[in-house]
């Protein structure tokens, strides 16, 4: 569906986006992680057509960025960061505009203006001036515009920004709910963002891809953390299926391993503490989540 390739985009002398790759397929859900000036947002312009590249080639459906861009943008549907919206205008006559913005026919507007209203919950709200909105209210109608045609692909630029948890929780609903008919781009600095509703997450750090992994096998447990009162360290090398077995820290007269193996012999560790004597504490499957990895990603950087 989206195909990126040798993406760059300079600022003078500055490198924003430095030679990021990768494909998008139809239906997924993607978060795209970094810190502020990651390249993040420089990345969402260029794909929606609004941020000229300085080099490189973004395709969608066959399209290509330069060429067809009008037609690319039709396919779009896009919220920016700080989303612009007319203050004095209410929600529905801000809708209908940009409805017609989106060449609805007429005929089909009012159906489709009170299908956004309904998605993004702004019932209550659709005759009141968007001036009088709370910050949280005016982000649903900026998700709303960017829905009202239906487009196949949504790409959202911090959409929980300033949003309640209520808020927050219906965001998330309605992004898996969008992305059953599209596919969804999420650009987010918040990691439980995009663990709550991501399949697959696209990290950066100083303008370049350095991760692109489906979450699912970013958490994987690969490895099994076991404390127990006594050293067991020859013993669990000895077990069938046990790679490799590391000391970690550990409270006062306990003992804590990190026993690469397979999760499966769990059961046959906490046979071999018990049939030793010790004291079995904890027996878990180690996990990597976006924090652990995005502080590794930091670290590296820090030290590098």
């Amino acid at each position: 569906m989206i195909q990126v390739k040798h993406l760059e985009r300079r600022y003078g002398k500055f490198r924003a986006v430095n030679d990021v790759s990768f494909n998008i397929a139809r239906g997924e859900i993607v978060g795209l992680l970094g810190h502020n000036g990651a390249g993040k947002t420089s990345i969402m312009k260029m794909l929606t057509g609004y941020l000229e590249p300085t080099a490189g080639i973004i395709q969608v459906d066959g399209l290509a960025i330069g060429k067809q861009t009008k037609e690319i943008q039709k396919k779009m549907g896009y919220l920016p960061e700080n989303c612009p919206v007319w203050p004095e205008m209410t929600v529905i006559d801000y809708l209908d505009y940009q409805a017609a913005l989106h060449n609805i026919p007429p005929t089909k507007r009012t159906a489709a203006i009170a299908k956004a209203i309904a998605r993004t919950a702004l019932k209550d709200k659709a005759t009141a001036p968007i001036q009088t909105l709370s910050r949280g209210y005016r982000q649903r109608v900026g998700v709303a515009q960017a829905i009202l045609h239906e487009p196949e692909i949504v790409i959202l630029d911090e959409p929980t920004n300033g949003l309640d948890p209520t808020q927050i929780r219906h965001m998330r609903t309605l992004i898996q709910e969008l992305a059953k008919t599209a596919t969804v781009i999420v650009s987010t600095h918040i990691l439980q963002e995009v663990q709550a509703v991501c399949e697959r997450v696209l990290i950066l750090r100083g303008g370049r891809l350095v991760v692109d992994a489906k979450l699912a096998e970013l958490q994987k447990e690969d490895a099994l953390l076991l404390t127990v009162s006594q050293d067991m360290k020859q013993k669990l090398l000895s077990l069938p299926k046990v790679k490799d077995v590391t000391v970690l820290p550990a409270p006062p007269k306990r003992i804590r391993y990190r026993v690469v193996a397979d999760p499966d012999i769990s059961p046959a560790i906490a046979r071999a503490v018990i049939d030793a004597g010790h004291q079995l504490y904890e027996l878990t499957g180690e996990r990597h989540d976006l924090e652990t990895l995005f502080a590794q990603i930091n670290e590296e950087v820090h030290h590098g």
